[in-house]
């Protein structure tokens, strides 16, 4: 028998006051649940029912925020299936704080106490542009102005998404072939915003692993809510676009950092000039001790567009490795900043390759467990939600103790201070008691209640 319940501790207390309690269960503390509390406090969960429309036509006794703050600790808790959804919550202070619960007397908290098909139905309700929507009007709409934070560096890039090469059942996939092997998958698309100690993904877009990585993103780089004026996008490579250049510089006042390609003009004009001039420097980033660096302005010309007349100025950082004497050219359209200072922005870019590092190997952003697409999108989204709740936690009091940590080292080790607390359900109603409270109340009850809260001390 399932029960869904909301705090009411009077109630709870009167109950067993005239000998009659329903369940009971042990909660012990833990990290992710504190984050998720954090977050709670922050105002941050209750916003995701904002964002994507309920569309659930039955089972709606449960809140659509908890549902959503469910499937996010999920992920939190690296439970990748939808049978883990209900329950991912078990802490006492947190269940007390969201003031819902559900009990059932054949199975504990840790097991998953409504059935899959709950999220199922509600997932299948959707499309995979619905999940991404959801997902940038939430941190755009409410995470970022309640943290009163506004990104001005932001860090674009492309990760590939790799699925089973042999299983075509994988929904909107595609193929490509990369250094002689075949990969199907897909290709999500990050635009990332330097927090104080890490980032946050401010937008994403998803396709098919073969979509080109501007064409991918050129919608989000023309029309995002993340950009203002005088506001810096880091770039690699694969994103050079004279005209894209052109566009947020003129139309988004936008500023671009990124690398040239050896086989282009602008690249052997910068090389040549900072040979002739030799006015070299050293690298700012002392482990770069064989590198000197070199200031070159007025390289617009050397790569235009269809309409050069419009063509922004653009300006460039070049490296030297004098150990195999290579160059290196990072091109800019910010006229007023130093070759030092291009290096340095541009240095910033490999933290967005971290984040795509942790996401995989240890969040498992590409475990999933179905070949549909909407389920996929579901999946990566709610993934992406947990992992700005770990970035946004330590950059916040109680958790600056973690900056520079990842979430596995973090948790490998992470000793919580919190004393267990014991959860008491009756009929609709659950409270949640600190260790101390509950063995107060248990030297007060009747021998019947006692016995049915003796396997509570038995886990102590």
């Amino acid at each position: 028998m399932m029960q869904l319940c909301q705090e009411d501790k009077a109630r709870v207390l009167s109950a067993i006051k005239v000998g009659h309690i329903d369940a009971a269960d042990l909660s012990l503390p833990n990290l992710i649940d504190t984050i998720i509390l954090a977050m709670k406090r922050k105002n941050l969960l209750a916003p995701l029912a904002n964002c994507l429309e309920d569309k659930r036509s039955d089972n709606k006794k449960i809140p659509f925020d908890i549902l959503l703050t469910l499937a996010v600790t999920a992920k939190l808790k690296l439970k990748t299936s939808l049978t883990d959804v209900p329950f991912a919550v078990t802490d006492a202070e947190l269940l007390a704080e969201l003031g819902w619960n559900v009990w059932d007397t054949e199975r504990d908290l840790e097991e998953g106490l409504f059935s899959e098909n709950v999220m199922r139905r509600m997932i299948a309700k959707y499309d995979s542009d619905e999940f991404i929507g959801f997902y940038n009007r939430y941190i755009q709409k409410y995470v970022l102005p309640t943290l009163q934070f506004q990104p001005t560096v932001h860090i674009l890039d492309c990760t590939k998404i790799p699925v089973n090469l042999d299983n075509d059942n994988y929904e909107k996939a595609g193929i490509v072939k990369l250094d002689g092997e075949l990969f199907r998958g897909y290709k999500l698309g990050v635009l990332r915003g330097l927090l104080d100690d890490s980032g946050a993904v401010e937008e994403v877009v998803l396709g098919s692993i073969q979509t080109h990585d501007i064409e991918l993103c050129r919608q989000m780089l023309k029309t995002t809510s993340c950009f203002k004026e005088k506001d810096i996008l880091i770039n690699d490579r694969v994103f050079l676009s004279r005209d894209m250049m052109n566009f947020l510089k003129t139309e988004r006042g936008v500023d671009t950092y990124i690398p040239a390609k050896q086989n282009m003009t602008i690249y052997r004009e910068a090389v040549s000039l900072a040979q002739f001039a030799g006015k070299w420097s050293k690298h700012p980033n002392k482990k770069r001790k064989t590198q000197e660096i070199q200031w070159v302005c007025n390289l617009g010309g050397f790569w235009e567009s269809d309409t050069p007349g419009k063509d922004v100025p653009i300006n460039a950082g070049v490296v030297h490795d004098t150990k195999d004497d290579t160059y290196s050219v990072f091109l800019t359209t910010d006229v007023h900043k130093t070759a030092r200072q291009i290096l340095q922005v541009y240095e910033i870019r490999p933290e967005i390759e971290e984040d795509f590092r942790q996401l995989k190997d240890f969040w498992k952003l590409e475990d999933f467990k179905s070949t549909q697409y909407t389920y996929i999108t579901f999946h990566i989204v709610m993934t992406l939600i947990g992992y700005l709740y770990f970035q946004v936690y330590k950059n916040i009091e109680e958790g600056q103790k973690y900056q520079g940590k990842s979430l596995p080292v973090v948790l490998k080790n992470y000793k919580s201070k919190k004393a267990p607390s014991v959860i008491i359900y009756v009929g609709q109603y659950f409270a949640v008691f600190p260790f101390l409270e509950f063995i107060q109340l248990y030297a007060t009850c009747s021998p019947e209640i006692r016995t049915q809260l003796d396997p509570i001390l038995g886990q102590v």
